[in-house]
């Protein structure tokens, strides 16, 4: 149960986002620990990226996404749900992975409470599920994701023949980027 250190995350988003795959997100809540396996992650960098929240330079809303490295940047989208990224790259230059999806490995239980089904393919198949069934919201915006309340470790390696690139999703600038990565045969994927 190694934790990914800052090195891990001062690398490319597309590099990370890869390299994410197989890990797990572990939350600490409470005396409940909850654990899923990421599955599907999606990059973004600062550099030739509209999609970007910092493409167009700093701001206050982006300013997490200049580092350091291995930070939370978690934003609320449509109106109602959180997303958590990863911040990437050396510190001062912006990059962000997305994590989509997970496959729930451990606080089951209370991921269903916290997302009101059982149904255990509707927990953490989209970025808003995830962030619902973990307790992850605007107040975690910015923790180290080295530390001991939200985190990431190494999880079973991943063949590269088991990874599917894809353009990203549910994004109107920037599409065409091939920078979605999920675990092919996954039920937990948000989109095929």
């Amino acid at each position: 149960m190694e934790k990914l250190d800052r090195k891990f995350f001062a690398r490319p988003p597309e590099t990370v986002a890869r390299e994410l795959l197989g890990c797990v997100l572990v939350r600490r809540l409470g005396g409940a620990i909850l654990r899923g396996r990421i599955v599907e992650t999606e990059a973004y960098s600062a550099a030739n990226d509209p999609a970007s929240h910092a493409y167009r330079g700093r701001t206050p809303r982006n300013n997490i996404m200049f580092g350091p490295p291995g930070l939370a940047y978690i934003y609320f989208i449509y109106g109602k749900n959180f997303c958590l990224n990863v911040v990437t790259e050396p510190e001062g230059k912006a990059g962000a992975v997305l994590i989509r999806a997970l496959e729930p490995l451990e606080g089951i239980p209370l991921m269903q409470r916290f997302r009101g089904t059982s149904v255990l393919k509707q927990l953490t198949s989209g970025p808003g599920k995830l962030c619902q069934a973990f307790g992850i919201d605007r107040a975690l915006n910015g923790i180290d994701l080295l530390g001991n309340q939200l985190y990431l470790i190494k999880g079973l390696p991943v063949d590269r023949e088991e990874i599917v690139v894809t353009t990203r999703v549910g994004i109107s600038t920037g599409q065409d980027l091939p920078w979605r990565f999920y675990l092919r045969g996954s039920p937990y994927v948000s989109r095929r």
